[in-house]
């Protein structure tokens, strides 16, 4: 059984990321699955740090746009939107090149707030990054 509000593809949210930071990173998504949305980023010049190592801002950027996502497709977007409230995450392991993958799943959808858990891993499937969102949901405000 599906969690989203009704069936989305991959094209669908690839078209909303042009022009945004998750453009700029490379984030891609890959796979709708009934309970996660799974995505890849390329470690490269536009996510590593100075010692040659994926930035932890990259990998949180990461999490929050697959938690984001995975939050604005379990509401009617028509009249809920959802924004980010509280991100952790705890750096694991480094990645020196390569691509990250990360999967969010919900820990908690209510009404006014979701929760969401991503983890992210390296190429080789090891464990790089967790990581938990707080979404707010609220009334999408007249245009």
């Amino acid at each position: 059984m599906s969690i989203w509000f009704r069936q989305y593809s991959i094209d669908e949210i690839r078209a909303l990321q042009q022009g945004t930071m998750d453009a700029y990173l490379g984030i891609e998504f890959v796979n709708i699955g009934p309970d996660h949305v799974d995505a890849r980023m390329p470690v490269d010049e536009r996510t590593l740090q100075a010692h040659s190592t994926l930035h932890g801002g990259a990998s949180v950027a990461l999490a929050e746009t697959l938690g984001s996502v995975g939050g604005s497709m379990v509401v009617d977007q028509e009249r809920y939107l959802v924004l980010g409230q509280e991100i952790n995450a705890n750096h694991l392991r480094r990645v020196r090149q390569g691509h990250v993958h990360g999967r969010a799943r919900p820990i908690h959808l209510g009404r006014r707030s979701q929760v969401w858990g991503i983890e992210i891993v390296d190429d080789q499937q090891r464990l790089v990054c967790v990581s938990r969102l707080t979404l707010a949901v609220i009334e999408r405000p007249p245009e």
